[in-house]
């Protein structure tokens, strides 16, 4: 059975620093990140999503981090065709997602930026979360066809915030059309009463790894505030629901990631706790655990893991059979768009805009 990771998506958010779950002492940017690795063997990093990584955050994560740890690093908005500040944008580049000279650059940037987690062993894998308006359709494989040609080598994951996508008719399809990039597919717990809600499918489409991801059950996704979407605190049952999924994923897959996305306050610290306690208990008689609680450790100054001034939030197979992980390729042509985008919005809240994209 493969690995199961537990962990949550981000470890700084603002809602959970305030809210005390980081004890006296461990309050600083370097402190929190030992406290939280202490406890959990994962973590996605949702800064890189608004904006360019560093290679130096990237490059103390991993010097401060031990064997075992690993980050899922969200992709910046650009690369997924999000709308994005221009404020940004490194060197005055143009917020243009169709002009290939300025995604030559942003490449660039990205994959320079996550370079020092994967020599260190500590990438996981690259989450490629699409947009609401990304639909199946010639459109959009092109645009996945893009991304798989300038990531070749890469541990990647990918997220769809459309249900057709795996909807009866079309999900066999899109299974073969990640499979065939050597994408992770990303199932999603929400709410199952909006239209928009996609389903709780957990295809496998990569040997390597499997990704679930939970947002929380509010019937706000979409819309209202960032505390109405992801105020949730999964009940014990909730989680229950997915035991039978994750073993199966396991069991085909050499590692899982199990992130909880729900961060407000420490919902989401607390159901990763759950999860892991579930799982541990749920786990066949006989099987060693994996990794889970090997006790990792980091974190930079507080500039160093928090988004730009409007925000507030995938592990590649081990480290032993990982590939180097190559800078990102020019792609010839100009990338086709995946559909209309409307205008990004702006918010003087760090955390108001990280739960805009979830």
């Amino acid at each position: 059975m493969g690995q199961i990771l537990v962990g949550t998506c981000s470890w700084t958010d603002r809602a959970l620093v305030a809210g005390g779950w980081y004890p006296p002492g461990r309050r600083d940017a370097e402190g929190r990140l030992r406290h939280y690795a202490e406890r959990f063997p994962v973590v996605e990093v949702d800064a890189s999503y608004y904006a360019l990584p560093s290679e130096r955050n990237s490059r103390l994560w991993a010097e401060r981090t031990p064997d075992g740890f690993v980050f899922d690093v969200k992709a910046f908005s650009l690369l997924t065709g999000h709308p994005t500040r221009e404020a940004v944008m490194p060197d005055g580049l143009r917020a243009e997602h169709r002009d290939p000279a300025v995604l030559d650059q942003v490449w660039a940037r990205f994959a320079a930026g996550i370079e020092p987690l994967r020599e260190a062993g500590r990438l996981g894998s690259v989450l490629f979360q699409f947009p609401p308006w990304f639909r199946p359709g010639q459109r959009a494989e092109a645009f996945l066809r893009e991304c798989a040609g300038r990531t070749e080598g890469w541990p990647l994951a990918v997220e769809f915030r459309h249900p057709s996508w795996w909807e009866p008719g079309q999900a066999e399809a899109t299974g073969a059309l990640l499979a065939r990039h050597g994408m992770a597919a990303v199932a999603v717990d929400m709410t199952q009463r909006l239209a928009s809600s996609v389903p709780p499918v957990t295809p496998v489409t990569s040997p390597r790894l499997s990704v679930v991801r939970f947002h929380g059950r509010s019937t706000a996704w979409g819309s209202g505030s960032k505390e109405d979407r992801f105020r949730h605190a999964y009940g014990e049952d909730e989680l229950a629901e997915w035991l039978p999924r994750v073993l199966r994923l396991a069991e085909r897959t050499e590692q899982v990631h199990v992130l909880f996305n729900n961060c407000c306050g420490d919902a989401a610290v607390s159901a990763a706790e759950t999860m892991t306690r579930l799982l541990d208990e749920a786990r066949p008689t006989g099987d060693a655990p994996p990794p889970d609680d090997a006790p990792p450790a980091d974190h930079v100054p507080p500039a160093d893991d928090a988004p730009p001034a409007d925000h507030v939030p995938p592990a590649e197979a081990p480290p032993s059979t990982a590939a180097r992980l190559p800078r990102a390729r020019p792609a010839p042509g100009v990338p086709p768009t995946p559909g209309p985008r409307p205008t990004p919005a702006r918010s003087s809240s760090s955390s108001s805009s990280r739960r805009a994209a979830g």
